[in-house]
């Protein structure tokens, strides 16, 4: 592999740490938490909606100017324009540098664009931010599998799924980790 997707199982782990044990910031707010309690519960048919509230309270950043910065990233992803994405996304992390979705955002550009240092560097800073931030382990998965850390890839998203276990498509994932990570008993 090149040096430049090359991430030691000790650099995983500190990330894979750092969602585990850092303390969220008073940020993430009341309702956040009892959405995220009301979205780890086992029986919730509404999780969609649940899960739609966190991502609209994960969005808000305080700031009018942030959140229009946040919006025209976000815009310039649907429009296919990663590019133009990461320009407004480095915007908005230069001028809220403690505004997780910013970092979050920004990640997924890189990620459009192959860019998976960057990325994971900013899941990094995401996770440091907001631990509990499921969309972001998920997406570290995502990375680790397809550079070919398959261990490290179901950790994230065993971590993804603590926290948000109704997605179908993480729940396949780890699934389809656990078989090759850890095989089948005999």
């Amino acid at each position: 592999m090149r040096r430049s997707v090359q991430y030691s199982k000790q650099v995983v782990a500190a990330i894979l740490l750092t969602a585990a044990f850092s303390v969220p910031r008073a940020a993430a707010g009341a309702e956040v938490d009892a959405l995220l309690e009301r979205l780890q519960a086992t029986d919730v048919p509404e999780w969609e909606t649940i899960e739609d509230q966190i991502w609209q309270e994960w969005s808000k950043s305080g700031s009018p100017a942030m959140d229009l910065l946040l919006k025209r990233g976000r815009d310039a992803m649907t429009e296919g324009d990663f590019a133009a994405a990461v320009e407004h996304f480095t915007a908005l992390t230069d001028h809220a540098p403690d505004f997780a979705e910013g970092w979050n955002a920004r990640a997924t550009a890189y990620f459009s664009l192959k860019l998976y240092g960057p990325s994971i560097a900013d899941i990094q800073r995401t996770l440091t931010l907001n631990p509990r931030h499921f969309g972001a382990l998920n997406g570290l998965g995502l990375m680790l599998e397809e550079l070919g850390y398959a261990a490290d890839a179901l950790r994230a998203y065993r971590a993804a799924a603590k926290l948000h276990p109704h997605r179908p498509e993480l729940k396949e994932a780890i699934k389809r980790l656990d078989l090759r990570v850890e095989g089948i008993d005999l």
